[in-house]
């Protein structure tokens, strides 16, 4: 009898939670793909008109960070984008909601930032919308303000799971790097939410990110798959520290247009010698995965070392100069340049024999993992945007030899960083 009446009791509050967080699904969802397909077109777009006039290099930064300073400025209520840092912030303090005007700001200056030539990815201002929309809902009825947390993971989850394709990846990212605890009710909205999301994929039709073949791997390669997840997570550390000092720099400009101007000199400057570095660099990838380098020379190391470094750098000054975004993309095409050169470099001088795709998407795992330290979610992230799950276990184990040597280097992620500057 006491079983029953606890249902209920508990019976509204339960049908509220799941009508919430089926509704949250297919907005954070419908948001990601629409997001994601509107700025694949127009990055496209603008990037072949850039390769065919230099100039454009330079202009479009200069437009696309002016009109997100303007935006921000007059529609954004002034206040800068801090990623990921701003759903940390929310989920730590029972007092601050994401307010709604999140979702336009994120969702527009995310897709300016990229199309334009930002050196960045949407990904991050996808997640931060999607959180939004679990924020509002539980903002919105007095029996499910205690679930915030629950319905910011479900958003979020919803999300990544619409953008790389990827449901166990969606899950995974809201318990290693946003909620980092499991109760029922999370259990609960973050199912529906991801059910919902992988519903509309299929519906959709959603391709993957990289569509690509993978026919095996050899266990003779498992020494050099260590090398990379070492230098992975050297390099990570590297884009981490880059944000961060960078950051830190352009915050002592006060003029925001000394900001806008030194930002796009930088940025027009570095894509002329380095197209690839144009915007979210998923380009570059392609390109790579078309035509695999098997040849060691000057020109080669000279391209792959100037990404390699230079990329982390661009990403920083995007965002310190108002740009928005984050690490993830930057961390997938660095990850894949990387295992590239790996792949090259072994195979010319140790006769490895190596397989340079399988280095390629084992590269973006493993330095995915080491920047956000969150090892299973770039496991499956990375299995679900090639389709594939052949390179399982080798890039399992490159995810966990990044992330660790990045964290004996320096134990912080750029979002952690952040959450310890709240908290203290």
């Amino acid at each position: 009898m006491r079983f029953i009446n606890s249902f209920q009791n508990q019976f509204p509050t339960l049908k509220k939670v799941i009508i919430a967080s089926l509704l949250i699904g297919f907005l954070a969802s419908f948001l990601a793909i629409s997001l994601k397909r509107i700025t694949e077109h127009f990055e496209a777009i603008l990037f072949l008109k850039a390769n065919l006039n230099k100039v454009y290099f330079f202009l479009f930064p200069l437009i696309g960070l002016t009109v997100i300073y303007y935006l921000r400025y007059y529609l954004f209520k002034n206040k800068e984008n801090k990623g990921i840092k701003e759903i940390l912030e929310s989920i730590s303090s029972p007092s601050k909601n994401l307010p709604l005007y999140k979702i336009p700001s994120h969702f527009i200056n995310g897709l300016l930032t990229v199309i334009f030539g930002g050196s960045t990815g949407i990904e991050v201002s996808t997640v931060v919308a999607s959180a939004t929309i679990g924020s509002i809902a539980q903002q919105k009825s007095g029996l499910l303000k205690q679930y915030q947390t629950e319905f910011i993971c479900a958003g979020v989850a919803a999300g990544i799971t619409a953008l790389f394709c990827s449901p166990v990846a969606g899950i995974l990212f809201t318990l290693e790097v946003i909620s980092r605890k499991v109760n029922k009710i999370l259990v609960l909205t973050t199912l529906l939410a991801v059910g919902v999301s992988s519903g509309l994929i299929y519906f959709l039709n959603e391709p993957t990110l990289f569509s690509i073949s993978i026919t095996t791997w050899h266990v003779y390669a498992i020494p050099y798959i260590i090398l990379l997840g070492i230098l992975a997570g050297v390099n990570s550390v590297f884009l981490t520290k880059s944000v961060l000092f960078i950051k830190t720099k352009f915050s002592k400009i006060e003029n925001s247009f000394n900001k806008i101007g030194i930002a796009t000199l930088l940025l027009g400057t570095t894509i002329c010698f380095f197209p690839n570095l144009y915007g979210d660099g998923y380009h570059g990838i392609k390109e790579i995965f078309t035509h695999p380098n098997t040849t060691f020379s000057l020109t080669f190391f000279i391209s792959i070392i100037g990404i390699l470094i230079l990329k982390p750098i661009l990403t920083s000054i995007t965002l310190a100069s108002g740009g928005d975004g984050g690490v993830f993309a930057p961390s997938i095409v660095i990850g894949a340049f990387l295992g590239l050169f790996v792949a090259t470099f072994v195979n010319t001088f140790l006769n490895a024999n190596v397989i340079p795709i399988n280095f390629i998407i084992i590269g973006m795992a493993a330095l995915l993992s080491a920047s956000i330290h969150a090892p299973f979610t770039a496991l499956f992230l990375v299995c679900g945007i090639t389709n594939d799950y052949t390179l399982f276990f080798p890039i399992l184990m490159v995810c966990l030899v990044s992330k660790y040597t990045a964290k004996l280097i320096y134990p912080y992620t750029v979002y952690s960083y952040s959450l310890q500057l709240v908290k203290s």
